[in-house]
Parts: structure tokens; sequence; C-alpha cells
């Protein structure tokens, strides 16, 4: 039986809310609910950690991600024996563990598009340095910007894309542009090889199947908000 013919255990218990999504791990990859469920608690636990908490409880995750403690506690029992009854579980431990699952555990180096205040917030942020990426760019056309330091990066211009990408070994693009600017710049990560762009202009992108586009919007995470928590 080849890896992708097999489902691989663990699965979750066949009760319970979350019962219907299926296996924890299909192929080599895990479910889309599982991935990103533990990409929330990594989020609260990265930020527990840097407040100096040393251990957490299945509660206080529930309490930060709003998911019901029970899926937490069979979420991470699907990979191993993390936690203990009456002690929760160890945050440096649990930080460690969730990489390696979410295969996150190195560094990821990224190129930022855009140094207007929105791109000039994420670089002097560690908003990407918590979770072992790495800003080794920062790119714009705007001529009175290039040259200039944003954080620690100093800022180019975007002609010199192609040669920085495959010099820095750039895996992710982030998009900090118009909208009217953003499917250039999408093209011309393609074109580098860049398959995986983190969108924060409203633009629709249009891209080859192979390439991951993942759209932030602050009105939409407030949509969902307002549809699960307050109605």
């Amino acid at each position: 039986m080849t890896p992708a013919d097999r489902v691989l255990s663990p699965t979750p218990p066949a009760d319970g809310p979350d019962a219907a999504e299926g296996p924890f791990v299909v192929g080599d990859r895990l479910s889309l609910g599982v991935a990103a469920r533990l990409s929330r608690y990594l989020q609260v636990l990265t930020q527990a950690k840097k407040m100096g908490k040393e251990t957490v409880s299945s509660r206080e995750l529930s309490d930060y991600t709003h998911v019901n403690s029970t899926q937490i506690r069979r979420d991470f029992s699907g990979f191993g024996k993390f936690g203990k009854r009456g002690v929760g579980y160890n945050v440096d431990a649990l930080v460690s563990e969730i990489r390696k699952i979410l295969r996150t555990s190195g560094q990821h180096n990224i190129a930022l598009f855009g140094a207007g205040h929105l791109g000039q917030a994420i670089a002097s942020s560690d908003i990407f340095a918590d979770h072992g990426f790495r800003l080794v760019a920062i790119f714009d056309t705007d001529k009175r910007k290039v040259g200039q330091t944003v954080g620690t990066t100093k800022v180019r211009h975007s002609s010199e894309l192609r040669a920085v990408v495959e010099e820095e070994d750039i895996v992710v693009g982030v998009l900090a542009v118009p909208t009217i600017a953003a499917q250039q710049i999408a093209d011309d990560l393609v074109e580098a090889g860049v398959k995986i762009i983190f969108n924060y202009a409203e633009a629709l992108l249009s891209v080859p199947p192979d390439v991951t586009v993942h759209t932030s919007s602050p009105a939409v995470d407030l949509l969902y908000a307002l549809y699960f928590y307050l109605t």
C-alpha cells in the first residue's frame, strides 16, 4: 500500500461535535480542520511563552481560541500524550511538538511587498518572526522609499525581485500593496518560482493551481467572529 492509498492513524473518536470531520491525517497531510486548529493553538501558545507562562490548560486554550476544550484534548491526544491531568500542558514542549506536526520547525525566508504604513507595521512587528519566518527583503516601486530601512531591512526596488528570490531562497511573498498593483506582483512572484503568497490586498489574485494564495482581511475575520460568537 502506498502513502497515497492509506489513511494514517490516529483518528478522532466517533462521537462528539467534530466527529464528522473525518481522519486527522489523510495520506501524509493533516485534515484542514486539524491544521487550522493546531495553527490557532500555536498562536496562543507562542504568546503565552513570550509572557513567561510555563504551563497552560485546555480550558485556557479554549478561552483564547474558542475551540471546545474536549476537542482540544482530542486533537492533542491524536498525536501523543502531551499533558498531565491537573497540571496542563508544558508550553515550550507543546510549541515544539505542534511545529513539528505542522512541519514549521525550520527557518523560512519571506519577502514583503509594500513599504507603506501597513508594510512598515508588518516589518516592525514580531508577527512572522515568532513563528520561524525571517523577513529577508522588502520591495517597493516608490523611488522615495527605496534605500530606506524599515525595521532592520533595507527597501529594494521591485525590479530586483527575481534575483533576490533566488539568492535568499524566498518561499513566501507577502503583499501589502494597493489592490491595483497586487496581480502584477503576484505574476512576478509566480514567474520567480514562489509558491506561497500571503495577500493583504483586496485583489482577487489569479495564479496557477500549484501556487497557494491566502488572503487576509480584517473585515472577513470580523464577520466570522460576529457570526460564530454573537449569534
